[in-house]
């Protein structure tokens, strides 16, 4: 059965540890990510982002798909499915086809905007039982179109939004999706803090977890930082593990071309990966 994030946040946010959001893209990725949930023992948020509901199909598809998956595999541990960097349409659209959870992305809105389309989206969430994240400061990268500078968010503006009640609020503290560029300054714990201490203890979300390092994310987490989202890690490893095996030659022996035996090794790679990031976030344990 799929739940709110709203006790696991909760829980989190007390526990002073931080439960990931893994991005799932197919079959494979969503069974490798809530079996190693289950082998661990901890909590877990399936994100799906509008570009992967619609390269799997729709949102449908991917609700019945992960209902199932839970049933089959005999999942007992929370498992929250939650819409990426939803747009107002996709909101609605994940409601209506049984996700636990919507995020709505109105940073690239002027606030008023933001705040307005945000406001109501609380409301239909609070009433379905829901969990909802929304966001103010545009994570930095490239997001289903949505291109952010990694711009830190406004302290004032995160309470406004924090005070309509969402569950979770994504704010922009210097992070960016996919690869980090050498350059990169890192994450602005000083707007981090400032934030914290406007909004209290709303749970805080950290986009763009690839590639930020392991002391930088402890700290996040100890300054309020309740949720992770990794999506690029676990893509890059899928890709390498499933290039050794094909430059191997692995996909010519045998049956080796079986989609089955030639996904296996990236399936393996992301369960090693969520594995890692589960026992570096604290989670592990934790269900």
């Amino acid at each position: 059965m799929l739940v709110s994030a709203k006790e696991m946040m909760t829980k989190a946010l007390a526990g002073k540890y931080a439960v990931g959001q893994f991005n799932i893209n197919n079959l494979e990725w969503t069974k490798a990510i809530l079996l190693t949930a289950q082998e661990l023992q901890s909590p877990v948020i399936l994100g799906v982002s509008e570009g992967a509901g619609k390269y799997m199909t729709g949102f449908k598809t991917v609700a019945d798909m992960v209902k199932a998956m839970v049933e089959e595999l005999g999942i007992t541990v929370p498992v929250a499915l939650h819409l990426d960097h939803g747009t107002y349409e996709g909101c609605y659209k994940c409601v209506k086809a049984g996700f636990s959870s919507i995020m709505f992305d109105g940073s690239h809105y002027p606030f008023e905007e933001n705040l307005a389309k945000s406001t109501e989206l609380v409301h239909v969430a609070d009433q379905l039982g829901l969990s909802i994240e929304c966001e103010v400061g545009s994570i930095g990268g490239e997001e289903d179109g949505v291109i952010g500078m990694g711009e830190c968010a406004d302290p004032n503006e995160c309470k406004t939004i924090a005070d309509l009640g969402v569950t979770m609020l994504a704010a922009g503290i210097g992070n960016i999706h996919g690869k980090y560029p050498a350059n990169w300054p890192g994450l602005s714990f000083e707007t981090l803090a400032a934030i914290k201490e406007k909004v209290g203890d709303m749970p805080l979300v950290l986009h763009g977890g690839t590639g930020i390092p392991d002391d930088m994310i402890k700290k996040a987490i100890s300054l309020g930082v309740a949720k992770i989202n990794v999506n690029t890690e676990c893509q890059l490893s899928f890709q390498e593990a499933t290039r050794k095996y094909i430059e191997e030659g692995k996909d010519l022996q045998g049956k080796g071309f079986d989609p089955r035996k030639l996904l296996n090794p990236g399936f393996e790679a992301i369960k090693a990966k969520v594995k890692e990031k589960m026992e570096l976030f604290g989670s592990v344990g934790k269900a």
